[in-house]
């Protein structure tokens, strides 16, 4: 590859953008990284340090619910599960569904391939705590709303939605990614999800650039039991 050639998310996306496919660009990265001829630029070895501090305090109980938006190839779900979270992952990808189960065959997550503009109806209210990690900013902005929505509609009763995210000041016109602006975590929030915090913390890397990490949650079903 030469400099003058793009990396190769953005030339996928831009061809499944062009195809009007907004999540179509992903299983070609990951096919192309398993045949390595690319890599899938959010890959790593460890859990995300955002993630993981989060939930070391966030005293979930056992078997508590939990989804793990986007999943990849399955480090941050591994995690998750191993803080007695009862843990399904997804991403529309199968080859990086078949990537995580690969890397961590004993594994206590259900993986799934499923589409986030499109979820299986059963996973509707099904989940006590919902991870979105640098997913929605994957997709471009005018199926942002559609993705919101899904995600807000996992979260059963009395759940909890954590959301870390890069930062953009104004709205990404180019991508992938596209950068959620402070209006864009608000957005998460409706009558009946409440924002309890937002956070700006540095990246995990060496960029130093920051990440949001916002945590809504939704009240319980009043009229239970």
């Amino acid at each position: 590859m030469t400099d003058a050639q793009p990396p190769a998310d953005r030339r996928l996306a831009a061809q499944a953008l062009a195809a009007n496919d907004p999540t179509g660009w992903f299983e070609p990265l990951y096919a192309e990284a398993a045949a390595g001829t690319s890599v899938v630029p959010w890959d790593r070895d460890v859990p995300n340090p955002l993630l993981v501090d989060w939930l070391r305090s966030a005293s979930l109980p056992q078997g508590t619910r939990g989804m793990v938006i986007g999943c990849g190839y399955g480090t941050d779900a591994e995690f998750v599960a191993s803080q007695g979270i009862r843990t399904t992952a997804f991403d529309v990808s199968p080859t990086a569904i078949r990537g995580a189960r690969a890397r961590f065959p004993q594994s206590p997550v259900t993986y799934k391939v499923a589409d986030l503009l499109n979820p299986p109806s059963s996973w509707l209210g099904a989940f006590d705590v919902v991870i979105e990690s640098i997913t929605v900013q994957s997709l471009p902005p005018d199926v942002r709303t559609a993705a919101i929505t899904n995600i807000r509609n996992l979260l059963a009763p009395d759940a909890t939605l954590l959301v870390i995210a890069d930062i953009s000041r104004t709205p990404a016109t180019t991508g992938p990614p596209w950068p959620l602006t402070r209006a864009d975590i608000d957005s998460f929030t409706t009558p009946d999800l409440t924002q309890i915090r937002v956070e700006v913390l540095p990246r995990p890397d060496s960029s130093g650039l920051h990440r949001w990490r916002a945590e809504f949650h939704r009240p319980p079903d009043r009229q239970a039991g």
